[in-house]
Order: C-alpha cells, then sequence, then structure tokens
C-alpha cells in the first residue's frame, strides 16, 4: 500500500429525482480505491440543470449513501476544503475558463437558435451523413456578422473548437486502452450563464483534486472532449475508470421506468439489508471472481484491484440478492435481527409506537423466522397473529373449511394437554404428540392442522409449538376453544 499514491475519487448524482442504484455502484468503487489507498471520497451535487431538480432529491441521496455505509469525506452536508460542493454555487468559477478557452481559440460563441440547429439534425439525418454535429456556422463571426444570418439568436452559448487531429484514444485503468468516436462542438456553457456538464465536471475534478474519475462507460465517448479541457488548461489529467452499466435481464440498460430495483431507496423500502446490498453491487462489479461471494466491505477494499472489474454489463439478479439477504440475516443475532425488524416496521409504517410487550414478543419471535425470511418487510406480516388480540384473530375460510372431520376431536385433544404439560415448545410437541399422533392414531400432517388454524388463524404459519410458547398458555387455549367453538 505504501506505493499507491492517495485516491481523490468522487460521485456526482443530479438531484432529478428518487437515487439510482447506479451511483451506489461507482460510489461503492469510489470509497474503496480512496480507503484501499488511504485517500478521500468526495460527494458533489449537479445541479446546474435547474429546470429537472426536485425537491428532496438532494437529501435522499444523503440519507441512501449514508444507509449503505458509503458516506462522503467530503460533500454539501459534510464540508470539506474544497467546497462549495453545489454546482449552482459555483457558478463564477467556470466563467474565468470559459473567457480564458475563447481567448486562446479553443472556444467560440454560437448564436445559432434552436430552431436552427433542430432543423440542421433533421437535414443530417436525412442525409444519412457520417458525420453529424454543428456545422460551425458561427466560427469566426461576430455578433453582427451573425446576426444577418437565418436562426439567429440574440443570446450565444459558448463551444468548444474541437481540432481536426483530436485524439481519440485514452487509457483507462479498468479497459486499457480506449478509443472513442469524434466529437462535435460541444456546447460548455449555456446561453443561461450555466455550464454544461462536460466543462463543470473537468473544472470542479481538477479543482477539488480528483485523481481518479470513476463513471460509467455512457462517458467514454466524452472523454476525448474532457481530456481536450484538461490540456488547454494545462492540467494534468485523472486516471479513468469507466465501469459497465447494470443491465436488466433481458440485457437492456436498467432505468427507473423499467425496473424498481433501478431506485436505490426501494432497497431499503423492500427490507433488504445494506450490507447485502453492497455485497451484491461487490459481485455485479467483480462478475467471474471466484474468490467467494460473501465478503465483507473491509475484504472487498483489502483485496481491491481494477483490473477485476467485470467489463461486461453485469445482470441484475435479484435471486442473488434475495440470497444474500437472507444468508446476512441469518448471521445477525437475535437481538440485532429484532432491532433492524423494528426499526425497519416503524419507519415503513408497518408499526405505530410499538408498545414494550410488542418488542418483547417480536424478541421471543425472531428465532421462529429467521432461517426463512428474505426480506425485513416479510417479518411482521408473518407474526401477526402473534401481536393480536385472541378474540381478534382472523381464522382464514378456506383453512377452516380445509379441516378433516376430526378437527373437533383434535381441538378436544390438544386442550387438555395445553391445559396440563410446561408450558414450553418441547413440551407442547411431546404432549401432543402423545395425545394425539399416538393416541388417536392421526398422522401429524393431519393432526397439528386445526391447532395452527385456531393458533395463527391460516393454514401455513411459523413453527406452531414456538408459537404457543411465546403465546403463553392463557392466550393458546383461548384460540384453540375458539375454533372448537365455531366447529360445532
Amino acid at each position: 500500500m505504501t506505493d499507491l499514491v492517495p485516491a481523490r475519487t468522487r460521485v456526482a448524482p443530479s438531484p432529478t429525482g428518487d437515487p439510482h442504484v447506479g451511483t451506489a455502484f461507482m460510489a461503492l468503487f469510489d470509497v474503496a480505491w480512496a480507503r484501499k489507498t488511504g485517500g478521500s471520497f468526495v460527494l458533489r451535487i449537479e445541479d446546474t440543470d435547474q429546470a429537472r431538480l426536485v425537491a428532496g432529491s438532494e437529501q435522499q441521496i444523503y440519507d441512501s449513501l449514508e444507509w449503505l455505509g458509503l458516506q462522503p469525506d467530503e460533500g454539501p452536508h459534510v464540508g470539506g476544503e474544497h467546497g462549495p460542493y453545489r454546482q449552482s454555487e459555483r457558478l463564477d468559477t467556470y466563467r474565468p475558463f470559459v473567457d480564458r478557452l475563447i481567448a486562446d481559440g479553443h472556444a467560440y460563441y454560437c448564436w445559432c437558435s434552436p430552431g436552427r440547429l433542430a432543423e440542421l439534425r433533421k437535414e443530417q439525418e436525412a442525409a444519412k451523413l457520417s458525420v453529424t454535429g454543428y456545422d460551425r456556422l458561427c466560427l469566426g463571426k461576430s455578433r453582427e456578422e451573425r446576426s444577418e444570418l437565418p436562426g439567429f439568436s440574440e443570446t450565444p452559448v459558448v463551444r468548444m473548437l474541437i481540432p481536426d487531429d483530436v485524439e481519440l484514444e485514452f487509457d483507462d485503468i479498468v479497459r486499457g486502452r480506449v478509443k472513442a468516436p469524434r466529437p462535435d462542438d460541444q456546447v460548455i456553457l449555456k446561453a443561461d450563464g450555466f455550464p454544461t456538464y462536460h466543462l463543470a465536471v473537468v473544472v470542479d475534478d481538477h479543482l477539488m483534486g480528483i485523481n481518479t474519475v470513476v463513471r460509467g462507460e455512457e462517458w467514454i465517448s466524452s472523454t476525448p472532449k474532457h481530456v481536450l479541457l484538461y490540456r488547454w488548461l494545462g492540467w494534468d489529467l485523472p486516471s479513468f475508470a469507466h465501469m459497465p452499466l447494470l443491465r436488466n435481464t433481458d440485457k437492456s440498460k436498467i432505468s427507473k421506468r423499467k425496473n424498481p430495483a433501478a431506485r436505490l431507496m426501494w432497497f431499503k423500502e423492500q427490507g433488504y439489508l445494506p450490507e447485502a446490498v453492497r455485497n451484491f453491487l461487490q459481485l455485479l462489479g467483480y462478475a467471474g471472481d471466484d474468490s467467494g461471494e460473501v465478503k465483507s466491505f473491509d475484504d472487498f477494499v483489502a483485496e481491491f484491484a481494477w483490473e477485476k472489474v467485470n467489463t461486461v454489463g453485469p445482470i441484475f439478479d435479484l435471486k442473488k440478492l434475495d440470497w444474500l439477504n437472507g444468508h446476512y440475516i441469518r448471521e445477525l443475532s437475535t437481538e440485532e435481527l429484532a432491532d433492524r425488524i423494528a426499526t425497519f416496521a416503524e419507519e415503513s409504517g408497518q408499526w405505530s409506537d410499538p408498545s414494550e410487550r410488542e418488542l418483547e414478543v417480536l424478541r421471543l419471535a425472531v428465532p421462529i423466522i429467521q432461517e426463512r425470511l428474505v426480506l425485513l418487510k416479510d417479518a411482521l406480516p408473518q407474526l401477526d397473529y402473534l401481536f393480536a388480540a385472541d378474540d381478534e384473530v382472523t381464522l382464514d375460510g378456506d383453512a377452516v373449511a380445509g379441516l378433516t372431520d376430526d378437527a373437533p376431536a383434535v381441538l378436544d385433544a390438544a386442550m387438555e394437554v395445553a391445559g396440563s404439560v410446561d408450558f414450553t415448545a418441547e413440551a407442547i410437541q411431546a404432549g401432543l404428540r402423545e395425545r394425539i399422533v399416538e393416541a388417536m392414531g392421526i398422522k401429524p400432517k393431519f393432526a397439528f392442522a386445526p391447532l395452527r388454524v385456531a393458533i395463527s388463524g391460516r393454514k401455513v404459519s411459523p413453527p406452531l409449538f414456538e408459537s404457543m410458547e411465546i403465546l403463553g398458555r392463557e392466550s393458546s387455549l383461548a384460540r384453540l376453544q375458539a375454533l372448537r367453538a365455531q366447529l360445532g
């Protein structure tokens, strides 16, 4: 580790809606590389597209990264030496660099109206030109000269002047030598005075000391433009790491429109554990790594290497995530899992101000569901009968109708046992087996069906005898009696 330069990495989402899972995917590798090298991870909010901003989205970005344990070392909400960390608060920073690029002949004003540009695109598409983009009508013209031509706009934008010999290849620490398509004369300053992404990202990354840029592969085509800006402004290039795009099972790019799992907060809402989601994202990034599927983030950091990153878009397989989540649930202590379930239930609205008794019931019940629990959201619905008052247990009609004719006799025998044995799961099970299975000659499958319906209200439930122990003798007898009375 002593030979590694401390990395300064960043993730720079736009607060235009629910945070995308891709933000967490990039942040995971940003944080890992920063920790591996003893560096820092920066969060920057890219909010220059003011028309698309969504209230509350920025806070969701903070909350989701904190939930995943990927908190930044610097950012709008934590401060730092390189602030401000919102682009909208840095507008005065960009203009001097635009003026410098214009003065050096690397950029120029463009007064073309949106209508003219739309018509130009249409003409180029109709002609099926191999090279498309802006036709440089404004290049070399003064405002007065350009105003005499059609499609003039009073307020200009500023465009880069891409040289004929622009270098299209660059080094990528994930992909090696990469070749991108030729760019056109990209707008770097909009008519409203806000910089475009391409200028702002280069200026901000340089001024914030970012030396490793981790981003999705969709930005490969933009990298030659960014390299030009770095060189024109006399700045050292960062290392580029273009990560694969996450894909749906049909290989399409994962998007919030098509897949709810593209929303980062969806995982929390469903009851996934943050450590399972982190582990899942690690697997997506290292697809094909045979060193073990279950791995802590600390181990991931210790073994981190860019050459392990999978360059083929990994498939977002939620079955794998469910398996991982189940694994991590089983690794928790009973007390910790009960706390996580209770916290989830209150935050999601499943529970409202649970009583001490309800919390105690939950702690007692966790062991009977822990082995098969996949999502935190499923815990309370599985255990609802344990929290219900005895006279409020809803008996499933189909479950009652499916009971055999000997159900009343079974319930009578069960009540005798329940009234006499020590009320532990082991003693209850032994007593019921002796009295019903052995003495009455009824197979266990049928012997305990009426009891399960009486206790839980349904045909399938968590373990019966443990449920009876948690409820206690009085409640168990009350429920057995209630079903017995209903059967006549």
